[in-house]
This record gives structure tokens, C-alpha cells and sequence, in this order.
């Protein structure tokens, strides 16, 4: 990992790990989607049930993208790894798109099983704080000009956010809330029916190789583009 952490190491080994991760992702979401659809209606939910299918894996990768936002936040602040910043920065997008996804799909799957769109109890507040991290951490790298006064502040934002992490996980077991508790990982193991644990994993690996995919991809973008401005700004002292 720390060899990694060079930039023209890092653009060698993912560039043919880059293509794989993006068929392996195509791949997992066509057969989750196809699992998901052949999957049967819930006695008490119905159809609706299928929402999990989507819900689960983006709530589920909301967090993991925070954590890897959160870890490399501190590499970049702490060790100043070369890549540590881009990395964090990569993964701040799509993690608040999965984020979104989630309460999305989290408020339509509520709506007829709950009778209501929303509630404030403590596993939606924590999601849509989590969301906010996202938001602000992005917000405050756009709004200041220098860049390493940006990344600096930025990371100090997302490790505060870290905090958060263990609260959406537990809060259905702290408090009373609406939300079911856990039903994959859990002690004596998951409660659900393989016609549902199938499709439920595979969309989650689905899930887990797009982030990956969409991040490495990321990454290596923002390296390209420091390639750029530095041989702009060489080029332009040298003229």
C-alpha cells in the first residue's frame, strides 16, 4: 500500500486493474438486477420488498465510501502521502451520491411501510447527517482557493465526520426507532431467505466493485490532471 502511495507506481498498477473493475461491476449489476426481478414478492411487502435490493447496497456503500474518505483523510494530514488527498477527494462524490440513492430509496420503501416519507428517528437523522459530511466536505474544498489550505481543512472536516460512522450502524440498536435492525450481519447470522440473501449479495458486490471502479478511476484522474497543470506551470516559466 505504502508503495502505492507513489503516483507513477500507482498509475502502472491500476491502469489494466481499471478495465477489469468496470466489466466485473457491469457484470454483478446485471446478474444482481436479473436475481433481484426473479426474486418473489414478500407476503407482507409485496414488490416492494425489491427496494432493499438497491436501498441495502447504497446505504451499505455510503458508509464504506466515508470510511475510505475518512482513512485517507488522515494519511494525507498525518503521513502526506502523494495520493492520500486525491484519494479522499475521489471518493467524496460518489460516496455522497450512494448516500442520496440510499435516503431516496430508504423514503420510497418507508412511504407504504410506514405509512409516512420520513421520520426523524435515528438511523435516517445519522444517514442524512452522514449525507451533510458529504456535502460539506466538498463545499469547503471548493470554497477556499489554495488548494493545500483546502486539502488541510477538508480532512480535518472528514475525520470529525468519521464520528458518525458507528452511530448509523448501531442507532437501531441504541434507540427505538422505526428503521428494522440488521437482518445480514448479525449475531446467529442472517435472517433472511436465501431467495433474498442471493440477490441482496450480489447487488452489494455489484455495488462495492462500481465505488471501486468509479474511485480508481477518480483518482487517476486527478493525478492526470496535476500531470497537466505542472507541466503548464513549467512550461510557462520556461517561456
Amino acid at each position: 500500500m505504502f508503495g502505492l502511495a507513489n503516483p507513477q507506481k500507482f498509475m502502472a498498477f491500476t491502469r489494466p486493474l481499471q478495465p477489469v473493475l468496470w466489466l466485473a461491476a457491469v457484470g454483478l449489476l446485471a446478474a444482481g438486477t436479473w436475481l433481484s426481478f426473479a426474486a418473489p414478492a414478500d407476503y407482507q411487502q409485496g414488490d416492494t420488498v425489491r427496494i432493499m435490493f438497491v436501498h441495502a447496497p447504497a446505504a451499505t456503500m455510503g458508509l464504506g465510501a466515508y470510511a475510505a474518505l475518512g482513512v485517507s483523510s488522515l494519511f494525507a494530514l498525518i503521513w502526506r502521502h502523494p495520493l492520500a488527498d486525491a484519494a479522499a477527494r475521489a471518493a467524496a462524490l460518489p460516496g455522497a451520491a450512494f448516500t442520496a440513492l440510499a435516503l431516496i430509496t430508504g423514503s420510497l420503501w418507508g412511504q407504504p411501510m410506514w405509512g409516512t416519507w420520513w421520520v426523524w428517528d435515528a438511523r435516517l437523522t445519522s444517514v442524512l447527517v452522514l449525507f451533510l459530511f458529504y456535502l460539506g466536505y466538498m463545499a469547503l474544498r471548493a470554497s477556499i482557493d489554495d488548494e493545500q489550505k483546502a486539502a488541510r481543512a477538508a480532512a480535518v472536516l472528514a475525520l470529525v465526520g468519521l464520528i458518525n460512522l458507528p452511530i448509523v450502524k448501531f442507532s437501531v440498536d441504541w434507540w427505538n426507532t422505526l428503521h428494522q435492525p440488521a437482518s445480514l450481519l448479525r449475531a446467529g447470522g442472517s435472517s433472511l431467505d436465501p431467495a433474498y440473501l442471493w440477490p441482496l449479495l450480489t447487488m452489494m458486490a455489484a455495488y462495492g466493485m462500481l465505488f471501486a471502479a468509479i474511485w480508481i478511476t477518480a483518482i487517476r484522474t486527478v493525478v492526470t490532471r496535476r500531470r497537466v497543470m505542472t507541466l503548464r506551470a513549467r512550461a510557462a516559466m520556461e517561456a
